[in-house]
């Protein structure tokens, strides 16, 4: 499958600062384009598409989803009651990755997509592989610590790197995630404006 986990920073250099906030991000130290002349050039004004296009893509990466996959929820996201943005935001924070790394029991989101794909998350006591799988009000999140030991403590040495948002509740000794309520646009913690996406696809 096709994600943004090759090139995890390239985004970070073009637009001058780190998608996930991480402070060993190169853009920290270099907050330019890459290439001999990116220190020294001048930035291009982006098109009105351009504009759309860089919140798509930063959006994308932020979550670690390929086009066809976000394509996929913000179609979904057009169904239902609600606003499409808001929608589209809890569709991909509700992800079970996306709660992982949230929580800081994964240093990024793609060790999150790793720690599930290799069946080191339980939901509600049960084991589920897949990164796409929806955390609903209520559920909890563990890591399976009895059959994973190494995942556990390099979980709990995550712990306290991040903020934890509101609408979750995390126990760092039982490493447990309880999503206690849907989160709001406005809290959750992604530096893209959502609703450019709405518009970039909408076009």
């Amino acid at each position: 499958m096709a994600t943004a986990s090759r090139a995890k920073h390239k985004l970070c250099r073009r637009i001058g600062q780190c998608i996930w906030n991480n402070p060993k991000c190169p853009s920290v130290k270099r907050p330019y384009p890459s290439g001999p002349h990116g220190k020294t050039g001048r930035k291009k004004k982006l098109s009105t598409y351009g504009e759309l296009l860089m919140e798509k893509q930063k959006l994308r990466m932020h979550y670690g989803v390929s086009e066809e996959q976000l394509r996929v929820i913000y179609k979904r996201a057009q169904k239902g009651i609600g606003k499409t943005d808001e929608r589209l935001a809890r569709f991909l924070e509700q992800r079970l990755d996306a709660i992982l790394f949230r929580s800081g029991f994964a240093a990024s989101i793609f060790a999150a997509k790793q720690y599930i794909s290799h069946g080191h998350v339980l939901v509600n006591g049960q084991k589920v592989n897949r990164s796409s799988y929806m955390v609903k009000e209520g559920f909890e999140v563990t890591i399976n610590a009895e059959k994973s030991p190494n995942v556990a403590e390099s979980a709990k040495g995550n712990v306290g790197n991040v903020t934890v948002p509101a609408y979750l509740q995390v126990d760092s000794e039982a490493l447990k995630i309880t999503l206690v309520r849907a989160p709001e646009l406005g809290e959750i913690p992604v530096d893209a404006k959502i609703i450019s996406v709405i518009e970039y696809y909408a076009r």
